[in-house]
């Protein structure tokens, strides 16, 4: 069952540093582009995915074509795509063993998520960390004690 207890959301977006981000978008007024600049500002590394603008740079970051092409471990994947096309994705992060697989809001794939928690991952779906990172008071990790 996909993480929707405040604590345990807090507990992974303190602890993440490393985000790939799949559905990257260079457009900014494209929600995931929003979210990129978000979780910078706030302090994550976030590695853009998106095989269309694979090889090219997205705010300060290389792009990469899929999870399997990123150049280092990430400690969550957050996705940005149509539920329909999440199914390749989770497979791939299952088998990379990405701690933390986020569906964002309206990305709802049940078969997908129970695959990934029988793997180990950890879920979360139908939240966006943009609205969850104000919501429980999380400061950037410049300002953390």
């Amino acid at each position: 069952m996909p993480v929707h207890h405040p604590d345990q959301i807090r507990t992974l977006l303190e602890t993440a540093r490393t985000i790939a981000l799949v559905g990257a978008s260079e457009k900014p007024r494209r929600p995931s582009h929003e979210v990129m600049v978000f979780l910078q500002h706030q302090g994550y590394r976030v590695i853009p995915v998106n095989p269309r603008l694979a090889g090219q740079t997205l705010l300060g970051e290389t792009v990469h074509a899929d999870l399997t092409s990123l150049p280092e471990p990430v400690d969550m994947a957050d996705l940005f795509l149509a539920p329909a096309r999440t199914d390749a994705v989770i497979d791939e992060a299952i088998a990379l063993n990405i701690p933390v697989l986020w569906l964002q809001v309206g990305v709802i794939n049940e078969a997908g998520a129970a695959r990934a928690e029988a793997a180990g991952l950890t879920v979360v779906m139908d939240r966006c960390p943009k609205q969850e990172i104000p919501k429980l008071g999380i400061r950037p990790m410049a300002f953390r004690a």
